[in-house]
């Protein structure tokens, strides 16, 4: 039902595809129900994790693993999606997320070992899905008009971010966290059913190949990516860490209501942005976007530090939505270009996905080591001017695409 919705919200919009929309659709819907599965719980598994009795320092370690173990599969990730095709990745990563969302619950009674099994299975989930997502979507992206594909599924990616942590916050506090973790295993089992009405979009049984693959082109926004997979780290589990430790405090389960509405407040900026830097890159202006879009989120991040009030807080939410929104339609419109001319799609993507948990990797060591010389808060507030700089690497990609 969803993907017909969507289907028929965006076939006129769309005529210059009609013929393989369905499998655009498709990725729609799915996304859709990840993304909500997703969103509910994100958030707040750190939180959840501070509540339990682990420290700040502690739970930068958890995700400092957490970020290796995923550079670490990426290739065997990349892999498996060569041989049987991204569909198929796609839905295995959607069976492998349910028991982690059984087992998280279960972290206060049974502690380490089940919280490590439990982020050993979100963590191959997340790195299957994140690479068979973009080796789809760039295989069946219109060539003239990505930016307006790319745009809309950061619409629907946005809307969800900005309804779903409210949801969860919501259901968090009427039935427990652990209720907000059981309902997203639910969606993730469903998430990948609209995937297979219509065949792989690549080649199945290949290999990936690193003899001839064109490093030239491809080695500057590998390092790029380090820069986006930091400010991902920094943006994300630290900053929410930040906003409850110095901001909202931990008084009970209303935290995680609070917390949702300051995480839903995007959305509109986010719905606006993501049309607009669409036609800005489908206009062959994606490059200044990017540049200039890296450079407004490495002033987000300083304001971060200074940022003490939950007013604060939202407004620096929409900024940082809004320039984060543009240097990243950007930046992937880039990585599916190159994607497109390398003739080594899956190999690519791999490296990127390695590169994304590499930099996100640094950025849970910086914060695990300012936190535990300079304490909670002043840690985490040296950490944000220190993305400051490391995210402007991000600016150095230079596609190709953007050199025409």
């Amino acid at each position: 039902m969803i993907q017909q919705i969507i289907h028929r919200l965006l076939q006129r919009r769309h005529f210059w595809r009609y013929a393989t929309f369905s499998e655009v659709a498709e990725l729609y819907a799915s996304r859709l129900m990840r993304m909500i599965a997703l969103n509910i719980t994100a958030s707040f598994i750190s939180i959840f994790l501070f509540q339990s009795g682990y420290s700040i320092a502690t739970i930068t370690l958890i995700w400092l693993g957490y970020f290796i173990y995923k550079g670490l599969i990426a290739l065997p990730a990349a892999k498996y999606a060569a041989r049987f095709g991204p569909k198929h990745g796609m839905l295995l990563s959607g069976l492998l997320y349910i028991p982690s969302m059984i087992l998280l619950p279960l972290v206060p009674q049974v502690g380490l070992p089940i919280m490590i099994i439990a982020l050993a299975f979100q963590g191959l989930s997340a790195t299957m899905y994140s690479l068979c997502f973009m080796v789809d979507f760039s295989k069946v992206k219109s060539l003239e008009h990505a930016g307006k594909e790319i745009a809309f599924m950061n619409i629907i990616e946005k809307v969800t971010k900005g309804i779903s942590p409210l949801l969860g916050g919501l259901l968090a506090f009427m039935a427990g966290p652990e209720a907000t973790m059981w309902a997203a295993a639910i969606l993730f089992a469903f998430s990948s059913v609209p995937l297979f009405k219509t065949g792989e979009p690549i080649e199945t049984h290949q290999r990936l190949v690193f003899r001839g693959f064109p490093w030239k082109i491809a080695y500057r926004s590998l390092i790029a990516q380090g820069g986006v997979g930091f400010d991902f780290a920094t943006s994300g589990t630290l900053w929410t860490l930040f906003i409850v430790v110095a901001i909202l405090g931990l008084d009970g389960d209303d935290v995680y209501v609070k917390l949702g509405a300051l995480l839903s407040v995007v959305i509109l900026s986010a719905l606006a942005s993501s049309y607009l830097f669409g036609r800005v890159i489908d206009r062959r202006r994606g490059g200044d976007l990017l540049k200039w879009g890296v450079f407004a989120n490495s002033i987000t991040h300083i304001m971060r530090a200074f940022t003490t009030t939950p007013v604060g807080v939202a407004g620096l939410n929409i900024a940082n939505e809004t320039v984060t929104t543009g240097y990243n339609m950007a930046f992937v419109r880039g990585m599916f270009d190159t994607a497109d001319i390398s003739g080594h799609r899956v190999t690519y993507l791999g490296c990127m996905e390695i590169m994304m948990n590499v930099g996100a990797a640094l950025a849970a060591i910086a914060a695990f080591c300012l936190v535990s010389f300079l304490g909670d808060i002043e840690g985490l507030k040296w950490l944000f001017f220190i993305a400051a700089g490391f995210t402007l690497l991000t600016a150095t990609a230079k596609f190709r695409l953007y050199q025409k």
